[in-house]
């Protein structure tokens, strides 16, 4: 299953410079800003289901690995 990995996927990356958390303490903030103690609550308790929970989990697996770079390269090209 590859739900929420970002290798490969370049619009899922893309999509994590202009998406939204549309609810709660960080809402309207973009998940690529979003901290990482709030992606490790989620990833603790569970990420919501669909689209917000695998960008959430995306999100949380790059910044987990070191792979911020992978966003900066898609903003330069953007």
């Amino acid at each position: 299953m590859t739900d929420g990995q970002p290798h490969g996927n370049s619009e899922l990356l893309r999509e994590l410079l202009i998406y939204k958390m549309p609810f709660g303490k960080y809402k309207d903030q973009l998940i690529k800003a979003l901290p990482m103690a709030y992606l490790e609550w989620f990833a603790q308790k569970g990420f919501p289901a669909g689209k917000l929970g695998m960008l959430l989990q995306t999100m949380y697996e790059i910044r987990l690995n070191g792979l911020e770079y992978l966003l900066a390269g898609l903003k330069n090209n953007s």
